[in-house]
């Protein structure tokens, strides 16, 4: 539908007063404006003196300009101040290219139907690319000082860096990705470069960033500046150089400062390298690559496009990165030529300064404007939360809905994790507790010096509470010493609060995993645990293989030393190895392998060493318990937890209480041991049991090879630990420990080794003792007891 110039209804005044006043706001995505809040303050902190005061509250002010809106969000930034007349150019500009077109259907009943075949990913499938690459060209003399500075400052900003080199150092530095090409000549290494981008990544990603390792990135500012420009046009973007002679119009990249390739130009530029790198000459790479831009696409290196400029700083020589605060060196994308990798770390120091400045006059600034506007919502500054751009808080529906608060002190915390009344603050609550008192004290030091200045003598109340929606807040009851500029002093009492908002939300990449992985169940048996091998089976036939569940399951028969001399005689496993034979027998496709061994300290590393010799390296370990109930919920998420070389899954089972404690003088109902829902409320997570755990044996064998060395000093470390530890301590992985609601044990007395480590057998004891009951129904038992006793 056409516009006719000059007519616009008061629906249209009222969208383009708002379009103005959210110009900046909506050239922001969503995340770059959630970003905003992530380096500030840690602490929000606000003050309750007798009347509530934010620190980051802003008085309405208004300018005398005829901009309403007090745009000062351009002040500082990069691509928010785009300029009015550029902006207005291009509105309207292009709307046929906005027509919707139908593109009708029609399937050929002549030619037979094919099977689709989904991708793996949904990026695949709809054809999403990453949005940037990043190439450094370096050398063999400068890969372990520059690159490795290069790679330390900016390279884990960037979705994937690649060094590329002529000859490869003999030692290669630790994380990154190095492409040796054979040969040190400086236009071949480009020529190779260029033909490796597109060869490999050509179709990966929408632009391409080739800089030298002498040059600082600013990584941040060059990603938003690939975000802001459209991927679908050839481009050659960088500092413009004129060719030796300056006699053409025509401008090269200067390699020094970066330059940015479109990945539909390195798509035309494929077929003419091999003729340019025989007709092209040049000594300096980035002159023979502009050239080759220049002769067979016609495209000349630009500095502004769409609006957006591509900044850069040349660096004098013994130049102090701390001193230099010139427009041009603050709003770089580029620094060139760092000389020695100390004076790029000092480069990043600056520029991460400089962020940090910038990010604190953005949220002041949004802040002001969220305070400007309230007044055209319908409540009006009442409308307002505090702080200024952080959720407002929590509003429960029902009374099932109220969020707690918690009471603590500088030394007690009381809501414990186990139910107890009162416990030690100690650990991350301690460390959180005091870096909330600190800065508590310092901000309102900040606030009232220099007329007074706090001293904490204590904390006298503290009340803590998670709020979903804004994060941790804290009310905190302060003994201050308040001093004045004459010296007086006096202890004073104080209410503060504080917040301690929640950061944006990243998705972490994960390795893909499926749930087809089959499973391989290791159960080791002691003699004295066989009586509840019965059960285990009875449970894994219905729940795996009455099912055609992928699972395998190999029994692990421990024997003593004197059971071992009997066992031709008397087997203490003979009747678990029957009990084998009826499962085969009843199943004759399914086989059940066992393996004996003897010892007299079976260790979980010990038994898993064994294990681990006898399956491939992709095996997927499910290292079991004869109290286990394995179900496919569970193995479905042992699938999904563990993750071959990445992440293994030691899951924290629910333990029911002894019913002898529980139902002391009558039986438990029918419907709460047929329901698990049910038995869920009369037992609790064992924390102390690292028994059960889902890994992969290429991983288990990684972390057993970096363990071998201190094996050699130490023998009987063998059995001081457990597979929990050995991954903590030598594996590097992800330790992934949760609760597993599916996976539930009956409760059991379990028998502690006292050969093993003091601190194995102590969760062992604290399990036995935590098993028992519930805190009530012990102290009931207690009461009943002397009421028994009195009697």
């Amino acid at each position: 539908m056409g516009r006719r110039p000059g007519t616009c209804s008061m629906l249209c005044r009222v969208a383009a007063f708002f379009l103005k006043c959210n110009s900046q706001l909506a050239d922001m995505r969503l995340s770059s404006l959630l970003a905003l809040f992530r380096p500030a303050l840690p602490l929000i902190l606000g003050l309750s003196l007798g009347f509530s005061l934010s620190l980051l509250m802003v008085s309405w002010t208004q300018g005398d300009s005829d901009d309403s809106c007090g745009d000062g969000l351009g002040n500082g930034r990069l691509f928010l101040g785009i300029r009015e007349s550029n902006r207005d150019s291009r509105v309207g500009v292009g709307d046929d290219d906005f027509q919707p077109r139908i593109v009708p259907y029609h399937k050929d009943p002549n030619k037979p139907h094919k099977k689709v075949l989904r991708t793996r990913y949904i990026h695949t499938e709809l054809g999403i690319r990453e949005r940037l690459l990043v190439g450094v060209l370096t050398s063999r003399a400068t890969l372990n000082t520059l690159a490795v500075a290069v790679n330390r400052t900016v390279a884990h900003h960037f979705h994937r860096t690649f060094f590329f080199t002529g000859l490869r150092s003999p030692k290669v530095p630790h994380g990154m990705t190095v492409v040796a090409h054979g040969d040190d000549r400086p236009v071949w290494l480009m020529y190779e470069t260029v033909r490796h981008l597109h060869q490999h990544y050509g179709s990966d990603y929408d632009w391409f960033l080739l800089a030298q390792d002498d040059t600082y990135m600013q990584a941040d500012r060059l990603s938003e500046l690939v975000g802001h420009l459209s991927a679908g046009q050839d481009l050659y973007m960088g500092r413009a150089e004129e060719f030796i002679g300056g006699e053409e119009k025509a401008r090269y990249c200067h390699g020094g400062y970066g330059y940015l390739l479109s990945r539909s130009l390195l798509a035309r530029l494929q077929p003419h390298l091999d003729t340019c790198r025989n007709d092209i000459l040049s000594v300096r790479p980035d002159e023979w690559l502009g050239r080759c831009i220049i002769d067979y696409l016609g495209l000349s290196c630009v500095e502004v496009h769409q609006g957006m400029t591509y900044y850069y700083f040349e660096l004098g020589k013994n130049a102090d990165p701390e001193r230099e605060d010139s427009a041009e060196f603050k709003n770089a994308f580029t620094v060139h030529p760092v000389s020695e990798p100390n004076l790029m770390y000092r480069l990043h120091k600056r520029f991460s300064q400089i962020e940090l400045e910038w990010t604190y006059l953005q949220i002041q600034q949004l802040q002001m404007q969220i305070n400007n506007l309230s007044d055209l919502t319908p409540e009006g500054k009442a409308g307002v939360t505090w702080p200024i751009g952080i959720n407002p808080p929590f509003k429960p529906k029902v009374r099932f809905e109220v969020i707690n608060w918690e009471y603590f002190t500088e030394e007690h915390i009381y809501t414990c994790v186990d139910s107890s009344p009162k416990c030690e603050i100690k650990g991350a609550d301690r460390t959180d507790v005091n870096a909330v008192l600190e800065i508590a004290v310092e901000r309102l030091n900040k606030l009232y010096q220099p007329q007074l200045r706090f001293r904490k003598r204590r904390l006298l109340n503290g009340y803590r509470r998670f709020d979903p929606t804004r994060g941790m807040e804290y009310m905190l009851d302060l003994a201050l010493e308040a001093y004045t500029q004459k010296g007086h002093s006096q202890v004073i009492a104080k209410r503060v609060n504080l917040l301690r908002p929640l950061s944006a939300v990243e998705i972490i990449p994960m390795p893909y995993v499926t749930e087809a992985t089959r499973v391989q169940v290791i159960l080791p048996v002691t003699a004295q645990e066989q009586d509840y091998v019965s059960n285990f089976l009875d449970v894994y036939v219905m729940n795996t293989l009455d099912t055609h569940d992928n699972v395998l399951l190999t029994f692990l028969f421990i024997y003593d030393p004197f059971d071992a001399q009997r066992v031709s005689q008397t087997d203490v496993f003979a009747g678990i190895k029957a009990m084998i034979g009826e499962v085969e027998k009843r199943y004759g496709d399914v086989k059940i392998p066992w393996i004996s061994v003897k010892t007299e300290v079976p260790s979980q590393v010990k038994l898993m060493d064994i294990i681990s010799k006898k399956h491939p390296v992709d095996t997927l370990f499910f290292l079991a318990s004869v109290w286990t109930e394995v179900n496919s919920e569970f193995l479905n998420r042992c699938r999904m937890n563990a993750i071959s070389n990445w992440q293994v899954f030691f899951p924290i089972h629910f333990q029911e209480y002894s019913p002898a404690v529980m139902y002391r003088d009558q039986q438990p109902s029918a419907a709460s041991s047929s329901f698990a829902s049910e038995s869920l409320r009369d037992g609790h997570f064992d924390r102390h049991i690292f028994d059960e755990a889902c890994f992969y044996n290429a991983d288990y064998m990684t972390a057993r090879t970096k363990m071998a060395a201190d094996i050699l000093d130490n023998e009987e470390l063998l059995e001081s630990m457990d597979v929990y530890d050995i991954f903590v301590r030598y594996s590097g992985l992800h330790v992934f420990r949760a609760v597993e609601p599916a996976l539930i044990q009956k409760y059991v007395r379990r028998m502690c080794n006292p050969r093993f480590s003091e601190d194995i057998y102590h969760r062992c004891v604290l399990s036995n003792l935590e098993g028992l009951g519930s805190r009530s129904h012990l102290a009931m038992a207690l009461f009943e007891q002397e009421q028994a006793n009195s009697t």
